[in-house]
């Protein structure tokens, strides 16, 4: 008899690392995830012994630089814990953060919940469940040594590599009849221009990474909750950030977003 894996030793000792800002190799074989349903079962697990409530979601590697960069062949999400979300302006602690980069992405709050069910949503369906857009900020990182040796089960039950959120207001322009996929964003490092992208770098248009969420959480997460948001993944490759830099991200007619590295 095959004998399932302690997840929450798993999310017991990825929460001393996080905390600690240690490391380990991989998870233990007794603890270890083996598909993607089961990370995101020691995902849960710790979301629920971290002590936060669980804010929104994220989603990591919708662009083939994210996967490049994570080593996996396919998107993920995470849950984004409400300790660690930063409003417009604020200073991100870096400390021994070992991806230290950041990340540029459009995040979808919702109004409606979307729950957990067998028939899949349609992209206009998550989009009708939306009641605002925001611009957002990713600091993200690993508890994981070498984040591109895991694999996606583990990277998942690490909540995709989550650490810290920068998130801005709704945005106050009318959004809807506007082309995420072509909308440019350009990042911006101390004042020098650091990168650009536009939102077809998550999956085609942020519309799709939306619904291909929906989809993955009804699946796995047992759904979407009102209040919560989802940030779909970085529109650009993302920039080499250090402490004392000063980071601004501008979505154009959209407006920007602003945080500083500390």
């Amino acid at each position: 008899m095959t004998i399932a894996p302690d997840f929450g030793a798993a999310a017991d000792l990825l929460l001393r690392n996080w905390s600690a800002t240690t490391r380990i190799a991989a998870l233990p074989a007794e603890m270890r995830p083996r598909d993607r349903g089961q990370g995101y079962a020691a995902a849960a697990e710790v979301a629920r012994r971290s002590g936060s409530a669980v804010a929104g979601w994220k989603i990591a590697a919708t662009s083939e630089a994210g996967q490049k960069h994570i080593n996996v062949d396919g998107p993920i999400i995470g849950r984004i814990l409400k300790s660690r979300l930063l409003a417009q302006g604020s200073t991100v602690t870096l400390g021994d953060n070992i991806m230290r980069v950041a990340e540029a992405e459009f995040a979808f709050g919702f109004a409606k919940d979307l729950p957990a069910r067998t028939e899949p949503y349609p992209e206009a369906e998550a989009l009708e469940a939306v009641g605002s857009l925001h611009l957002s900020i990713e600091v993200p990182d690993s508890r994981y040594a070498d984040f591109t040796k895991v694999g996606a089960a583990q990277l998942i039950a690490d909540t995709a590599c989550a650490s810290w959120l920068v998130l801005g207001p709704p945005v106050e322009k009318p959004w809807r009849h506007i082309d995420l996929s072509a909308h440019a964003v350009k990042a911006y490092r101390n004042g020098e221009h650091a990168a650009e992208g536009t939102g077809n770098a998550v999956l085609g248009d942020p519309r799709k990474a939306l619904a291909w969420f929906v989809n993955e959480a009804s699946r796995f997460c047992g759904g979407v909750q009102a209040g919560q948001f989802v940030t779909t993944g970085t529109c650009i490759v993302p920039i080499a950030i250090a402490p004392g830099d000063a980071v601004r991200m501008e979505y154009g007619e959209l407006g920007a977003i602003s945080c500083r590295i500390g």
